[in-house]
């Protein structure tokens, strides 16, 4: 094991990757109950999202640990589960089998795409700037679905504004602002598990309050994963309309950014990086697209790898066993699932905004000065939210910024990628309206 892991050139050991284990699945542990409730919401059963949530997890980790050999856990990512519940599911009326379908395939090309050149073309193709505004974007979507989720923002009256102040009096309100404000301690006083934390602490002032039911048990048998597990195979055939190969894109573009520019940041982090380059990035990409297809198959939206990753990292994470320990720790969380009972949208709605201020932080990088670079960045931000499609974000800044070049007189620092697709998606917004 030592000899495998490389223990001693990376000058660690089992105690110091044992305890950077722990602490990511601490840090990243919230997505149990988060993402179920999530999912949970265009219908699928509440205990197989969660089953499929830890699973999908814990292989994700073990062949990114074993394979690849990196400190860096996997679980099904924030931001493109808001895309499949609320944009695809809830909005577009794709029944949530078929989205699984979508997940699955995404994941297939995405290891297709790994095992060749076209993942750098593709790469370079996307300029920096919008890479930076999808992120953004998606980070303030999530923060408005938390907002809602709290009851701070409520739908407004007929005939007055769109949205509105909720009840801040309400005592269910109440309690996800007093989670907000626990959880935002928690991260400005450095805690790595900030968010695990907050929700645990909601969760017991709700049930103080009797604002939450008390739950009957804290351990029990697995959930059947039955109600999702396999579903997507009869509903393939499904996905080959304008509207769902979109669909398709948006969640292979997400989840291929995302990955890369994690995967970028936790070696940077670790020193694990040579000459500026990932070594073995082939296979930490492919653990991705491997852990999305089984997820998909179990029955969850796209996993993909966590920058909460980090948090192990800094705990003196350096091997892939790391990550194996967190997947061990996510084999032994499906035994916890009665908690699922007091884990309700208020509790976390406050991990939504904060992983909605992490997520706009990319606002910075953007270039606000340049306006060829600042209109499509500004247009892929705000619509998101606002049309609440992230794929109508992604749709909107991909054609705007093809012609904001043109006007520019910098056609020439367009890749011919982006033109192809400003057609791909001028088409899908005609087929869409």
């Amino acid at each position: 094991m030592d000899r495998y892991f490389n223990f001693k050139e990376l000058n660690t050991n089992y105690r110091q990757e044992s305890i950077a284990g722990l602490t990511t699945f601490l840090a990243m542990a919230y997505i149990l109950f988060v993402n179920t409730s999530i999912l949970s919401a265009t219908g699928m059963d509440e205990g197989a999202v969660f089953v499929a949530t830890g699973l999908a997890s814990a292989i994700g980790c073990l062949v990114m640990g074993i394979w690849a050999k990196y400190p860096v856990a996997l679980a099904p990512g924030m931001g493109v589960n808001a895309f499949f519940a609320f944009t695809v599911v809830l909005g577009m009326g794709v029944p949530w089998q078929t989205a699984l379908a979508g997940t699955f395939i995404s994941g297939v090309i995405f290891f297709i795409l790994t095992l060749t050149k076209i993942r750098e073309t593709i790469i370079n193709a996307i300029p920096e700037q919008l890479k930076l505004a999808v992120a953004a974007g998606i980070g303030l979507f999530i923060a408005f679905i938390g907002f809602q989720n709290a009851g701070i923002v409520t739908e407004a009256a007929p005939g007055t504004t769109i949205v509105a102040l909720g009840n801040l009096t309400a005592p269910t309100t109440l309690l996800a602002v007093f989670g907000l404000i626990v959880t935002a301690f928690f991260m400005i006083r450095g805690f790595r598990g900030a968010i695990f934390y907050g929700m645990i602490l909601t969760s017991i002032a709700g049930i103080i309050f009797n604002l939450i039911p008390l739950p009957t048990s804290i351990i029990s048998s697995v959930p059947s994963l039955k109600p999702t597990f396999g579903v997507l195979f009869s509903h393939i055939g499904n996905l080959f309309t304008p509207e769902l190969l979109v669909v398709i894109f948006t969640l292979l573009f997400v989840d291929f950014f995302d990955t890369a520019g994690t995967l970028v940041a936790v070696a940077r982090q670790a020193g694990l990086l040579k000459d500026g380059k990932l070594p073995r990035a082939g296979k930490a990409l492919s653990a991705d697209s491997v852990a999305t297809m089984v997820g998909a198959v179990l029955g969850t939206s796209t996993t993909t790898s966590y920058i909460e990753s980090s948090a192990g990292v800094a705990a003196g994470g350096r091997s892939g066993f790391t990550s194996v320990v967190t997947a061990g720790l996510f084999i032994v969380a499906l035994f916890f699932s009665p908690l699922l009972s007091v884990v309700t949208p208020q509790v976390t709605a406050p991990a939504l905004i904060i992983v909605g201020v992490l997520m706009c932080s990319s606002l910075a990088g953007i270039k606000w000065s340049e306006f060829e670079n600042a209109i499509p960045a500004f247009l892929t931000v705000v619509t998101m939210p606002l049309t609440y499609s992230i794929s109508t974000g992604i749709a909107l800044g991909f054609i705007v910024y093809p012609l904001m070049m043109i006007f520019k007189g910098k056609y020439k620092e367009v890749h011919p990628i982006m033109y192809a697709l400003f057609v791909v998606f001028v088409a899908y917004l005609g087929w869409a309206v």
